[in-house]
């Protein structure tokens, strides 16, 4: 047996080891942990602000239009309104309006895209202001419709089909004045059939046409 002075010695020695163990499992008690310095908070790493809210895809719309318009009889007096130009010498079309196809075409290509009817159903038969007027005053006010929808105009591509009058020599005074009724670009082309059909016999002719439009406000109308 030990003197009285080594007894507390040991009961030392035994304190110590069982600190350490508790350490080393984790396990120090209360007394330990209040002595535990406190974390600053200026040491904790900044959280990422929260990222911006993902603007809405806003899409184009496209919109197909044609339109077709027997010529007029030889001797009528008829005069030949085309892509928004008169073309002397030339019988014209029948029609409500001036007959201008290319117009027309441009026109109901440009409410299809904006979901806004048709040529017929903005300028019907029905309403008197409408008979024989220029296609160049009736793509300005479809433009001016489409846009009070809240879209804005893109493009236009519009093609006429048949025999007669000859484009090529007129393409680019055809292609500025539909331009400048939209006031927006206008590609206007040219083609025939062949001779075969009703165009091609020069009975008449159609013009098919494709519009581009987008929404200036996401919110608007579909």
């Amino acid at each position: 047996m030990g003197t009285p002075e080594d007894i507390p010695a040991a009961g030392i020695e035994v304190g110590i080891e069982a600190d350490a163990r508790a350490d080393s499992a984790g396990l120090a008690g209360p007394a330990r942990a209040r002595h535990t310095a406190p974390m600053n908070p200026s040491d904790a790493t900044p959280s990422a602000p929260p990222a911006p809210a993902a603007a809405p895809l806003v899409l184009p719309r496209t919109g197909i239009g044609t339109d077709v318009h027997a010529f007029a009889a030889p001797g009528s007096g008829t005069p030949l309104r085309l892509a928004c130009l008169d073309w002397p010498g030339e019988v014209g079309l029948a029609g409500h309006s001036d007959g201008d196809v290319v117009a027309h075409a441009c026109c109901d290509a440009l409410f299809s895209a904006a979901a806004l009817g048709d040529l017929g159903s903005n300028f019907g038969t029905a309403e008197p202001q409408w008979k024989g007027a220029a296609g160049s005053a009736l793509l300005a006010e479809a433009a001016r419709r489409v846009r009070a929808a809240g879209f804005e105009i893109g493009n236009i591509a519009v093609q006429i089909v048949g025999e007669r009058p000859r484009i090529a020599p007129r393409m680019a005074e055809a292609t500025a004045a539909l331009s400048r009724a939209v006031a927006a670009p206008v590609h206007f082309s040219a083609t025939t059939t062949d001779h075969l059909g009703f165009l091609g016999r020069a009975e008449g002719l159609l013009a098919i046409a494709t519009a581009l439009v987008y929404p200036v406000d996401p919110s608007a109308r579909p």
